[in-house]
C-alpha cells in the first residue's frame, strides 16, 4: 500500500492563534506527502474553515469533520465556539469544555478505521487536548502534540502550570524547573489567571491534567526554527525527554519569498477573514512613506490594552512624529466588534492623524504579513503572541513587546534576552504607561546608531535563518524540510512495526 494512503488526524484547540497554524501545518504536510488529512473540531469553526480550505490549491486530500459541541451545554451563550466576542470571565467554561470533544473524536477516528481498515498514521492534537493521547491508545494510533507556540514560551509555560514555582516563594522573582538559575522570572510576566492558579482553581483543573497527558505523547511538533531557539528547544527537549520535531515557520511559502510586497490573498486566505475595509488602502498608504520609517502597531485577534493605555499609546504616538499603521478595537471591558468611540482616543486625534498622513488606523482586522513585508516598515508594536511574532521575524522587523495573556510575556523575554530583536514597553492591562515613555522606546528603537540598530541587525540573522529553514532543492535541505522529513519517516517506520508485530501474533 502507498504512502499516499496513510491519513492523518488532526485536533487544534477551539482558538484563532490556534487553528491558523493548524491548518498551516496540514498543508505543509499534505503537500509534502500527499497523505489524507482530516481537521476535526467544532461544527461553526468547520463552517468558517471551508472557504479558506477551497480557495488554496492543492486541497484536494484536507478534509474537515464537525464535532458535535453545544456550548450552552457549558454554560456559554448560544454558538459560542471561539474566545472571540467571549467576556474574560467566561473563558474558562470554554477551555473547559474542549475536554467534551473526545468523545466525539473517537468516533469520527473509529469511523475512519471501519472504513479504512485501520487506524490513522497518527493523531496530531493541540497540546490543550491531552486526551487524545487516550483516544490514540485505545484505537491503537500514536498522538503527536504540536504546539503552536514557541520552543522557550512552550517549555516556560507547561513548567509553570506543572509546577506553579511561584507559588513556593514569596519573592517577586521566581526560577522555573527546567530553566537554569540564572533565568529568573517575574511575577508580573504571569498572566492574571496564571499568578492566581494555586493547583485547585478551575484554571489548574483544566491545564494540569492536559498538558500532563500531552507530555506521554509519542513526540511533538513545534511551530519554530531549530537555528533560531537553540536554547527554548533544549529546554523543551530536556523536559520532555521525546522528539521535538521543529517544522516551521507555518507561514505561507509565498511570504518567504525575496519579493518586496506580498499579494493580498495571503493575509486573507492565511486568517480565513474578511477585510474590515480595503487591505489596498493600507498598501497603498504605506506606499507613500519612505523605506523603514513606519511603525506598526498590533495586539493580535482576541486581545485590547485599557482606555488609559489607547490615550497613553496615542499621545506617544503622536509626540514622536513617526508614521504609524494602528489596528485598533475597543478596549477592555467593551465589546470588541463594537463601534469604536472617539471618546477612547485623544480628542481629534484620528482626524488630525488622517489629515496629516502620519498614522492611520485600521478598525478590527488588517492585512498583517503584507504590513509586515512592506519595505515601508520599520518596527512592530506587538503583543508577542507566536503567530505574529514569527511573521515579524521572517520579515527581518524587529518588535517593541507588550504582552498581554497566555504565554506571550515568555516570548518577549526570549526576544530580547535571547535574540536581541526587541524591547518590552510595559507588560499586561493593569499596568501604568505614559505617553512619554512611549515616545522614548520608539526614539530608541527608530535610532539606527543606537540598540535600534542592534536590534535591526538581529531580526535581518534571524529572517535569514528562518528562510534558510525551508530550503528544498537537491543540494541542501534547510533544517525544517529535514524535521518534516524525519517526523514522516519515523511515523510509517513504527507504522511498518506494529503490522510486523500484529502479522506476527496472527501467524503465532
Amino acid at each position: 500500500m502507498g504512502f499516499e494512503n496513510e491519513h492523518i488526524v488532526m485536533l487544534p484547540f477551539m482558538a484563532q492563534g490556534h487553528i491558523i497554524p493548524f491548518l498551516a501545518l496540514a498543508k505543509q504536510i499534505q503537500q509534502r506527502t500527499n497523505f489524507t488529512i482530516t481537521i476535526a473540531t467544532t461544527p461553526l469553526i468547520v463552517q468558517s474553515l471551508q472557504s479558506t480550505i477551497a480557495t488554496s490549491s492543492n486541497n484536494n486530500t484536507i478534509n474537515l469533520a464537525g464535532l458535535s459541541f453545544c456550548s450552552t451545554d457549558h454554560g456559554l451563550p448560544p454558538n459560542t465556539e471561539t474566545p472571540e466576542n467571549l467576556p474574560l470571565s467566561k473563558l474558562i467554561s470554554l477551555v473547559a469544555a474542549s475536554v467534551s470533544l473526545e468523545a466525539p473524536a473517537r468516533r469520527l477516528i473509529s469511523d475512519i478505521m471501519e472504513k479504512e481498515g485501520r487506524p490513522p498514521l497518527c493523531i496530531i492534537s493541540d497540546v490543550f487536548l491531552g486526551w487524545a493521547n487516550n483516544v490514540a491508545d485505545s484505537l491503537g494510533t500514536v498522538n503527536v502534540s504540536f504546539t503552536t507556540g514557541g520552543a522557550y514560551g512552550t517549555a516556560a509555560d507547561t513548567s509553570i502550570w506543572l509546577n506553579l514555582p511561584h507559588r513556593s516563594t514569596e519573592e517577586d522573582f521566581f526560577t522555573v524547573p527546567g530553566f537554569p538559575e540564572q533565568c529568573c522570572f517575574h511575577i508580573s510576566q504571569l498572566d492574571p489567571f496564571t499568578r492566581a492558579a494555586d493547583g485547585t482553581d478551575s484554571w489548574s483543573r483544566f491545564f494540569q491534567p492536559q498538558i500532563s497527558l500531552s507530555t506521554k505523547s509519542f513526540g511533538w511538533l513545534c511551530n519554530t526554527v531549530e537555528e533560531i531557539e537553540p536554547f527554548g528547544l533544549d529546554i523543551l527537549r530536556n523536559n520532555l525527554r521525546r522528539p521535538v520535531w521543529s517544522t516551521g515557520p507555518l507561514i505561507p511559502r509565498e511570504a518567504l519569498k525575496n519579493t518586496s510586497t506580498l499579494d493580498l490573498s495571503v493575509s486573507r486566505q492565511r486568517a480565513g477573514k474578511k477585510l474590515s475595509f480595503p487591505a489596498e488602502k493600507c498598501l497603498e498608504w504605506l506606499d507613500q512613506h519612505a523605506s523603514d520609517s513606519v511603525i506598526y502597531i498590533s495586539f493580535g485577534s482576541q486581545n485590547t490594552i485599557s482606555e488609559t493605555q489607547m490615550k497613553e499609546l496615542a499621545i506617544g504616538l503622536e509626540e514622536s512624529g513617526r508614521a504609524f499603521i494602528w489596528v485598533i478595537r475597543p478596549p477592555v471591558g467593551f465589546d470588541l466588534k463594537g463601534e469604536f468611540r472617539e471618546e477612547w482616543l485623544p480628542q481629534g486625534f484620528e482626524e488630525r492623524m488622517n489629515k496629516s498622513k502620519q498614522g492611520l488606523l485600521v478598525h478590527n482586522w488588517a492585512p498583517q504579513l503584507e504590513i509586515l513585508s512592506h519595505k515601508a516598515t520599520r518596527v512592530f508594536v506587538s503583543h508577542c503572541g507566536w503567530n505574529s511574532v514569527m511573521e515579524s521575524l521572517s520579515q527581518g522587523v524587529p518588535i517593541v513587546g507588550w504582552p498581554l495573556a497566555a504565554e506571550q510575556a515568555y516570548n518577549s523575554k526570549m526576544l530580547e534576552e535571547e535574540m536581541g530583536v526587541s524591547v518590552e514597553l510595559t507588560r499586561g492591562v493593569p499596568s501604568k504607561i505614559v505617553g512619554e515613555e512611549v515616545k522614548g522606546v520608539i526614539d530608541l528603537v527608530m535610532d539606527e546608531n543606537g540598540k535600534g540598530g542592534e536590534m535591526r541587525k538581529n531580526a535581518a540573522v534571524i529572517k535569514e535563518k528562518i528562510r534558510a529553514s525551508i530550503r528544498d532543492d537537491d543540494e541542501e535541505k534547510g533544517s525544517s524540510v529535514k524535521a518534516m522529513d524525519d517526523f514522516v519517516a519515523v511515523l510509517l517506520s513504527k507504522r511498518q512495526e506494529s503490522s510486523k508485530s500484529s502479522n506476527s501474533i496472527v501467524s503465532n
